[in-house]
């Protein structure tokens, strides 16, 4: 059975950015032979292994029994072990802070960051979002400036532009793999809350999750962070963070934030079947329909209802409830959205204000309407509405991560 599988640092490169680059086949031999290694030469220095190691306690299974434990426990029968992971990572600051995937560090005790030109360092976690699964680290004691990645704009990609992956799969070394973005907005991966990947055929091993995907300018484009594999290795199908989405998690580890903030809409959506198109006399299911609203929140007061279709953020298309996740997350605080909406078969434009969630309340303290002050950082949980009033699905599509 194929599964969606987190592929422990992978490195993705070499994509001609949308907004400089032909959309033309080599029309020559001569372009044919043309190299990749000047882009492999600006891209790769930038990016680093991640090790990572938490230390667990162990103990033999036998003393499980009451028995046996009651006439043989003795100090010292309980055991620490040390588990081990590999990723991949890049510099996105000169000053040393490195992004990687969270399940690359997470529940890490020591991290250690290897440079390009095989130097380590310890590294600090500055800052973990589980919901995008995102990490940012900080070299510890470095003096130097090093050589860091800019970020390109993820949304001027285009399908058919190609990319590099630069990682290290199986831990065998760094590694520069090529293809093309194969799909863009994939939304059914199911690998975290924020579900809006690019896809790529370029090869993608366990050891490239936290790795870089690049355009032939050298420019960070995405965070490889998956492959759907039915044997665990790379088959063609591989998935990235998209570069805006990073920029926006590593600039709140810039800011000195532990947390991600993010804007909140204040409403529930639900995706348009083939039936409800045809009930709204749509030409095709596309759209992320209000099927709820939390008073007195962003959406409530720009005047958005419930039965209004959500079909684009700042110009761009919402194929559904995830693609509209992704645009308005990736929005800064403090301005404003524009939301193309359908109401009664009538195309309007609502401006939404784009501010964070109310605090959740304390335990004890809830109320009738306290599943409308649900933060962004709410868990996973059976209590569905906290889920739903911040924009989050009430479960995970399943998947193997490696």
């Amino acid at each position: 059975m194929a599964a969606v599988i987190t592929s422990m640092a992978l490195v993705c490169g070499a994509a001609l950015p949308a907004s400089a680059q032909e959309s033309r086949v080599p029309n020559s031999a001569a372009e044919v032979r043309l190299s990749y290694a000047p882009a492999v030469q600006r891209t790769a220095p930038a990016v680093v292994n991640v090790y990572a190691a938490r230390t667990v306690a162990t103990r033999n299974p036998l003393m499980e029994d009451p028995f046996i434990r009651r006439f043989f426990q003795t100090p010292g029968l309980q055991q620490e072990q040390v588990e081990r992971s590999l990723g991949s990572g890049v510099l996105v600051d000169a000053s040393g802070l490195v992004v990687t995937n969270n399940h690359v560090i997470e529940g890490a005790d020591q991290v250690k960051v290897s440079l390009y030109d095989k130097r380590e360092f310890e590294a600090e976690i500055v800052l973990k979002d589980a919901r995008t699964d995102l990490a940012v680290l900080r070299i510890k004691g470095g003096r130097e400036r090093f050589h860091a990645l800019d970020f390109a704009d993820s949304d001027s990609l285009q399908v058919g532009d190609v990319v590099l992956a630069i990682g290290n799969p199986f831990g065998i070394g760094q590694t520069v793999t090529h293809g093309i973005v194969s799909a863009l907005a994939r939304t059914q991966v199911g690998i975290s809350d924020y579900q809006f990947f690019i896809q790529t055929d370029a090869p993608i091993n366990p050891g490239n999750s936290g790795g870089a995907l690049v355009d032939l300018t050298g420019k960070l484009v995405g965070i490889n962070t998956a492959i759907f594999s039915r044997s665990g290795g790379s088959q063609g199908i591989g998935f990235a963070i998209p570069a805006n989405m990073v920029r926006i998690v590593v600039a709140s580890a810039k800011s000195g934030g532990t947390a991600v903030k993010r804007p909140w809409l204040g409403a529930r959506l639900q995706a348009v079947t083939p039936e409800i198109a045809e009930g709204l006399n749509l030409d095709r299911p596309s759209g992320a329909l209000v099927a709820s609203l939390a008073p007195n929140s962003a959406a409530a007061r720009a005047g958005l209802r419930v039965s209004d279709l959500i079909v684009s953020v700042d110009g761009h298309e919402v194929e559904d409830p995830n693609a509209f996740d992704y645009r308005f997350a990736t929005k800064p605080l403090g301005d404003y959205a524009r939301l193309g909406i359908i109401r009664s078969g009538r195309e309007q434009t609502l401006s939404v204000a784009l501010e964070t969630a109310p605090e959740l309340p304390r335990a004890g303290d809830e109320t009738a309407d306290s599943h409308l002050a649900c933060n962004h950082q709410a868990q996973w949980t059976a209590n569905v509405c906290r889920a739903e009033w911040i924009r989050l699905p009430s479960t995970r599509a399943p998947g193997g991560s490696i």
